[in-house]
């Protein structure tokens, strides 16, 4: 069975009871909602007369009136220069009908559960969709609050109390299809996995043998159907890494979105088997072979048109393939450094140090925090029609026409060492290098940088000045380290509080004296508070935004690269040449409304 988790806290929004003159116990009417609006001050008689024109050539019995109107773009006559949105209709809707408005949120339902509440076919004929039950109770959503000759029959038949709730009619259409959908493809998958295997490979020899070999395969179209939806479903969710985990009966499924990995899924064992098969075959990875990790990639498109790059792994645990899809959208590398996070101070600096004619150039930071984007932002920048960029990355994250890339193929000693020793012949203006791992690839980008060419490349450490000594420990010599190194940026990926429902703030006197000390910066007056709200899903954050620390190897600091540099000495002098860290960054953007306190200790480093 299929599942989505967490079950939701039911919090709709609620409204003063209104009078209403709507007919009971069936549909809503066109001419009734143009009526209703009128009275109520929110539509114009002209305006209604759009409606009906434009409704003339549309199957209106199927359409529900509140998108009939929604899709003629009437101006709304309370606020002039606005238009009618369904997702207010849908909640003036509600407060005539008494009910409590409810905007869906897919990721809080347990699509398993509701699945078996009603068949899709009765749900489609009065437009409602179970989204929570209980013992005792069935929340029902319905896009046509007046119709109630199914509440009767569902509270007899079910034995449970019926409670009702008005949701946009579109979402009730889509869901109530990609719902019942899912949980079929699922259900008959799972049936036909044990029609043909009777045994349902129910011990652990058999378990971990589950997947491309096995009879359910990865072509059913079954299978395919979960696959389509599971990646549409993600790009929708704002996901940046899907998770599939074999477990021994149920699998499940996790979203990293803004950061946090949730639960939004589980699947028959047998089922998730073949679907990682699928995917496999989609990244055009050798689906024969489950005992060793391997890589793919593959371009989705998201429902909206847009190419959506994706980067696979696999690796075998003890009941199957563990999968991971990493979600690249080529519209974020687009941006500009604003829009990345950099403050005007920040990107005057980072300019400064990326439109050099040469020199080394570093971004630090852990697996997750953004460096990638960073560096083809700054990369397609730089990327004019007179410079020629190239690339060595493994794996090549996202694709861009306007630089060259190469892939590491370690199998024929394609190292990123001898790949930049090709690039060095291939006539270079910009130079980056996936990561510097080795002392190898240090000292090629070294002999790139003195040899006139800009390097960009990252590094695995906490800090910017962590950079200088993570060198001198492959072994890089230090006098080469302060003649070619033009600087080095750390950073992290903050949680953006939500604009729908952020509100002003008190923040804490403790911390915010943590992130600042030694830095004069006064108590914040924007400071803003996360709240919650359907926007972002109730956390109260909607998006993220990188925090940078910059440093810049200038004339002063270079002497401070010393063949026993250390770290603590060379942080002191970076802080006399007016380094400074990330919780300053961070409380700037505090500061600016941007994030929160509590958000941002959850990624500082920790030396603060």
């Amino acid at each position: 069975m299929v599942a989505i988790y967490p079950p939701p806290p039911f919090e709709p929004e609620r409204f003063e009871p209104a009078s209403h003159n709507f007919t009971p116990n069936r549909r809503l009417e066109l001419e009734e909602a143009l009526h209703m609006l009128g009275h109520d001050g929110w539509l114009l008689p002209e305006d209604a007369q759009r409606v009906r024109t434009a409704a003339r050539g549309s199957a209106r019995a199927e359409i529900h009136p509140l998108v009939l109107i929604a899709n003629a773009k009437v101006p709304d006559a309370r606020h002039p220069g606005t238009v009618l949105q369904l997702e207010a209709l849908t909640e003036w809707l509600a407060g005539h009908a008494r009910l409590p408005h409810l905007r869906i949120d897919p990721t809080k339902i347990d699509v398993a559960a509701v699945g078996q509440v009603v068949t899709p076919e009765y749900a489609s004929r009065y437009r409602i969709l179970p989204i929570a039950l209980d013992a005792r109770e069935i929340c029902m959503a319905t896009s046509e609050p007046f119709d109630t000759r199914w509440v009767a029959d569902l509270t007899k038949l079910l034995r449970r109390d019926i409670k009702r709730v008005v949701a946009n009619p579109l979402d009730v259409n889509r869901y109530l299809m990609e719902f019942y959908g899912v949980t079929r493809s699922v259900a008959r998958a799972r049936d036909e996995k044990a029609r043909r295997d009777p045994s349902k490979l129910l011990n652990l020899e058999q378990l971990i043998e589950v997947g491309a070999s096995g009879d359910l395969t990865a072509d059913d179209q079954h299978v395919v159907r979960i696959v389509d939806w599971l990646l549409s479903y993600a790009h929708e969710q704002r996901a940046s890494d899907i998770h599939l985990e074999p477990r021994r009966d149920v699998s499940r499924v996790r979203f990293r979105i803004d950061g946090v990995l949730h639960k939004v899924f589980e699947l028959p064992t047998q089922v998730m088997g073949a679907v990682v098969a699928r995917i496999k075959t989609l990244g055009r990875m050798d689906i024969a072979e489950r005992r060793r990790p391997q890589d793919g990639r593959l371009k989705m498109r998201s429902p909206g048109g847009r190419e959506v790059e994706m980067r696979l792994s696999t690796m075998p645990t003890a009941f199957g393939e563990k999968c991971v899809m990493r979600l690249f959208d080529p519209d974020i590398v687009l941006k500009d450094y604003a829009q990345l996070g950099f403050s005007a101070r920040e990107q005057a600096m980072w300019r400064h140090l990326v439109e050099r004619p040469n020199g080394i150039v570093l971004v630090t930071g852990p697996t997750g925090s953004g460096k990638t984007t960073t560096l083809y932002t700054t990369l397609l920048n730089l990327a004019k029609p007179q410079v020629n960029v190239c690339t060595i990355e493994d794996p090549i994250e996202m694709v861009a026409p306007e630089i060259n890339q190469m892939q590491v193929q370690p199998a024929i000693d394609l190292t990123f060492a001898s790949g930049v020793r090709t690039l060095l012949r291939q006539d270079p203006d910009i130079i980056m290098i996936g990561e510097i791992r080795d002392l190898d690839t240090a000292q090629m980008a070294i002999q790139a940088s003195l040899t006139g060419h800009l390097v960009l490349s990252t590094l695995h450490t906490n800090d910017a000045p962590s950079a200088v000594t993570r060198l001198i420990d492959l072994g890089t010599p230090h006098y080469l380290i302060s003649s070619t190194l033009a600087g080095v940026i750390a950073q992290r990926l903050v949680r953006r509080l939500c604009a729908h429902c952020a509100k002003p703030g008190q923040v804490d006197v403790e911390r915010w004296a943590f992130l600042t000390r030694g830095f004069a910066r006064g108590m914040p007056e924007h400071a803003r508070v996360a709240v919650g709200c359907p926007e972002c899903r109730n956390t109260g954050y909607l998006g993220r935004v990188a925090i940078y620390e910059m440093l810049a190897i200038d004339g002063g600091l270079r002497s401070a690269i010393t063949a026993h540099a250390d770290l603590v000495e060379f942080r002191a002098a970076a802080f006399a040449h007016g380094f400074q860290p990330l919780r300053v960054a961070a409380a700037d953007k505090v500061a600016e409304g941007i994030t929160t306190i509590a958000e941002v200790l959850t990624v500082l480093p920790p030396e603060g």
